[in-house]
């Protein structure tokens, strides 16, 4: 809903909140969910979006998306916080949709940002409201809501993956700003074509974190003789408080890729020098995590379980304790995975697994084993029969597949 005096102000407003897409066609990444064709993007083009819940990262657009679909829709539209907020403010909203509706035959968007936080008294407050239909509700959140939210509320709503921004889709939204910004538009800005890929890249997919390191950078940085700002790789890495890679692109895929094959080859010393050559570079230790992490799993796997914990314990390390602390636990996992006798049946299990999911999605399941049926007398309990019984689990046509060979001792 439109304030009288919303644009009064609007210089004081940070850049992402400036730039912030008022239509679909400026709204930029999702294309897995807004792309033509897709399931929401059809519902909001008809103006027919129902309750939903969108999670994902931070910066991805789920505040903006739900303002957009409340401005196409011709709809009212109310904001609240979930860490502020309680059920009494939910009973106001509620009545003055219901009055709302019955009046005008409008209905209200409710977004509620960091849904996650309400308990089941809270989140009750609304489904009366949600069954009737003069209430919509938009959920934003970065948890998943299967596990985060009360299940009455998940059930009546859409839910609506997230995901991070693409290094293409934060230049896109970068250059928007600059040529499109009223305040930018004056400062005369010259950025180098290494700094916006910079901005792109160590935002980590968020887009506002971009747009207001860029911010930061036009209205810190310098006017050079030429009544330029200029700004540089280096200057981007101090905006985002973040040390600017010094890697060109191709080299910082190859240390990559020579990291990841130490952690498979077994080579502790290669890893660890490796990935001290990113991080020393500038790279964010959690992805040497999150790759540390795969590998325990696709070429560590059964063989040393407890690789996986160790190298998930590095990334919660990271993300609690920051570095320098942090690459202890690092270390310790990317030794562990290394160490560890090396066992690829997970990896090999799961791609055969995956396959015969794609190729054979329609086969029949034996009808023993269906939920409830006439033949469920016919299914054998295994601990009947002192916790092991042979009987077929796979369709026909798969019934000769093995995907996980055990290993003899």
């Amino acid at each position: 809903m439109n304030n009288l005096f919303e644009n009064i102000h609007n210089d004081k407003k940070p850049l992402a909140e400036r730039m912030r897409p008022k239509t679909l066609d400026e709204f930029v990444g999702q294309k897995h969910i807004l792309g033509q064709g897709k399931l929401l993007r059809r519902l909001i083009e008809a103006k027919r979006v129902p309750s939903v819940i969108f999670y994902g990262p931070p910066g991805t657009g789920k505040t903006t998306l739900a303002r957009i679909i409340a401005d196409t829709s011709n709809s009212s539209f109310v904001k609240l916080n979930a860490i502020s907020s309680g059920v009494a403010d939910v009973k106001v909203i509620i009545e003055q949709a219901k009055n709302d509706f019955e009046l005008y035959g409008k209905r209200t968007y409710l977004l509620l940002d960091e849904c996650h936080r309400w308990n089941k008294a809270q989140s009750d407050s609304l489904l009366s409201a949600l069954e009737n239909g003069y209430l919509i509700f938009v959920g934003c959140t970065t948890e998943n809501p299967s596990y985060s939210m009360t299940r009455a509320i998940v059930s009546r709503c859409s839910v609506f993956e997230f995901k991070k921004l693409n290094i293409q889709d934060i230049k896109s939204a970068l250059n928007r700003a600059l040529k499109e910004d009223e305040i930018l538009k004056k400062l005369n800005i010259k950025i180098e074509e290494d700094a916006l890929t910079y901005f792109a890249t160590a935002s980590g997919g968020d887009v506002r974190s971009a747009l207001n390191g860029l911010e930061i950078g036009a209205i810190t940085t310098n006017i050079n003789e030429n009544h330029e700002i200029v700004i540089t790789k280096e200057i981007a890495g101090e905006c985002l408080q973040k040390k600017a890679l010094s890697l060109n692109e191709d080299v910082y895929y190859h240390l990559l890729s020579a990291f990841c094959k130490s952690l498979r080859g077994s080579d502790s010393t290669a890893a660890l020098y490796y990935a001290n050559r990113l991080i020393e570079a500038g790279i964010e230790p959690q992805v040497l995590a999150r790759r540390t992490i795969a590998h325990a799993s696709e070429d560590v796997g059964l063989s040393a379980p407890n690789a996986l914990i160790q190298a998930c314990a590095s990334l919660y390390a990271l993300d609690h304790l920051g570095m320098p602390e942090g690459n202890l636990a690092l270390t310790q996992a990317i030794i562990y995975v290394c160490e560890s006798p090396k066992d690829n049946r997970v990896v090999v299990a799961m791609n055969m697994a995956q396959d015969d999911a794609r190729n054979h999605p329609d086969d029949n399941i034996p009808d023993y084993l269906k939920n409830h049926t006439e033949a469920s007398k016919y299914y054998k309990y295994p601990h009947d029969f002192g916790g092991y019984v042979k009987q077929q689990y796979l369709p026909n046509s798969l019934k000769n597949r093995n995907y996980f060979t055990k290993r003899k001792h």
